[in-house]
């Protein structure tokens, strides 16, 4: 019985130490803005309209004056607020349009910690810097023609970043795409990288006893273990990306394209090194970066005659090559 006790006691705790940190972040929304609506605040901590309620009476209660408009929403008294944060109007579009990123390169989890930081910063903002990100805040979207794709909740982004902080050793359920299995993996962290649209990370591997790169977004189990480790990050991390560089011949690509399909590869160019361009007559001439040659004749391929291999010269043999085999292969259905 006197366990029974102790946990509904401890139960009576907790549930009064969230609401009081959630009453602390809706006085945070309020401060970020002129007026917010009750139905924003349910929205944001998944509660109900009489839980909005409630909690804005218990702010008042507590001496925050809020005033409210029918219809449409609560708005704190200008009188009551904290110092504000002087921001240039660069600075201030600046974090909205971070703000707008932090979704698309992210996972849910660090989006919202960043939302979070963000109702603070902009409730210490003066009115005028309120006033351009409201302005702003429809009028900016970020596409990645990705949308379809569902976002996951966590690819362990922060418990990463905790890892690294603290020097810890990482226990990976790891799914390998080129090998199609899953595996444990032990690793020793030393960074993050961003790249071709994801998160990577660069850690030790005890079980290959080298340093690997582990895509986050495959990582299906992660477990911060107790044990430390003691690399020097700033120092294997720069041995990693030296070692790669040193792997991988990067090779240097110049075309010439037409130029409404300069505008066509527009997006898809940034996925196969590109570098440059320059207009010269009727032609586009674009420079890359790219260490598979056959992988970027594939990618050319699908322009036909809209566009000439100025080198290098392998290029040239490789695209040459790959037309002969679809010639050979589709001459049967030639007229």
């Amino acid at each position: 019985m006197k366990t029974i006790l102790l946990i509904s006691s401890l139960i009576s705790k907790l549930k009064v130490l969230n609401r009081t940190d959630r009453l602390q972040a809706i006085l945070t929304q309020l401060q970020s803005k002129k007026i917010v609506k009750a139905q924003e605040i349910a929205d944001r901590f998944d509660i109900s309209l009489r839980t909005v309620y409630r909690d804005i009476r218990a702010l008042e209660e507590g001496g925050v004056p809020i005033g409210a408009e029918a219809g449409v929403g609560y708005f704190i008294d200008d009188s009551y607020s904290l110092p504000p944060i002087m921001l240039t109007t660069q600075e201030a579009s600046a974090i909205l349009i971070a703000g707008k990123l932090i979704p698309h390169t992210s996972d849910k989890k660090l989006d919202d910690a960043f939302q979070a930081a963000l109702y603070k910063i902009k409730s210490v903002m003066n009115a005028d810097d309120k006033e351009i990100l409201e302005k702003l805040e429809n009028s900016v979207k970020v596409y990645t023609g990705m949308s379809e794709i569902p976002r996951k909740d966590s690819i362990y982004l922060q418990d990463i970043q905790q890892a690294l902080v603290k020097s810890r050793v990482l226990l990976l359920s790891y799914f390998s795409h080129y090998k199609q299995e899953h595996s444990m993996r032990e690793v020793e962290p030393v960074g993050l990288l961003f790249y071709a649209l994801n998160w990577h990370l660069i850690a030790y591997c005890r079980l290959r006893k080298d340093y690997r790169d582990f895509r986050l977004d495959r990582i299906t189990n992660l477990e911060l273990k107790k044990e430390t480790c003691h690399r020097k990050l700033d120092k294997a991390f720069d041995e990693y990306l030296q070692r790669e560089r040193e792997q991988y011949q990067y090779f240097e690509i110049e075309i010439k394209v037409e130029q409404n399909l300069a505008s066509w590869i527009n997006e898809t160019k940034y996925w196969y090194g590109y570098v440059s361009e320059k207009k010269v007559g009727d032609y586009i001439r674009m420079k890359f970066l790219n260490p598979d040659l056959h992988g970027f004749a594939k990618w050319i391929l699908t322009m036909t005659n809209e566009i000439e291999i100025v080198s290098p010269a392998k290029l040239n043999d490789i695209y040459h090559n790959l037309v002969i085999k679809l010639f050979e292969k589709y001459k049967k259905h030639l007229p």
